[in-house]
């Protein structure tokens, strides 16, 4: 009886486990570092904050993560963007979404644009940053300009 109890609790424990490592998680490293490893139990916002390279002025793109797509159209989704002025690579067609004013700023929304991933790069002066439920990212600050920076979906299991 007592062998029964501890075969079902050991039981218990591998299926717990293997449930854990089949969870997806939103990651970012940099240059082969892990940076951040944010769990995915629902979509996850986020926003990449940059100084346009040749603007000269700030661009917000507001993304969402959803582990649920990693297999399908993408797992990152771009809903908007923000900017203050109109430059080579911005959005400014009619149809990449709906366009307003917010203040200064230029802003696009219900873009919808879908990545299986994202690669970014720091630059001299695009002050590349991260925010995410788990914090503000500085990646100008802790990599030298020109580091590429992985955005990733992947299993628990797949970081082992």
């Amino acid at each position: 009886m007592k062998t029964r109890k501890i075969l079902t609790a050991l039981a218990v424990a591998l299926a717990l486990l293997a449930w854990q490592m089949l969870q997806p998680i939103f990651l970012v490293q940099g240059e082969g570092r892990m940076l951040l490893a944010l769990p995915l139990t629902e979509p996850q916002a986020f926003t990449i904050r940059f100084i346009h390279s040749v603007q000269k002025t700030p661009v917000e793109e507001n993304l969402v993560v959803d582990a649920s797509a990693r297999n399908g159209a993408g797992a990152f989704r771009l809903l908007s963007t923000r900017y203050q002025s109109f430059g080579v690579g911005l959005p400014f067609l009619e149809g990449e979404g709906d366009f307003h004013e917010e203040g200064e700023y230029f802003v696009f929304d219900h873009m919808d644009r879908r990545f299986p991933q994202l690669a970014l790069r720091t630059g001299v002066g695009t002050q590349l940053t991260l925010r995410t439920a788990a914090g503000t990212l500085r990646l100008y600050e802790l990599f030298p300009p020109g580091a590429r920076i992985d955005l990733s979906v992947a299993r628990a299991y797949e970081l082992f």
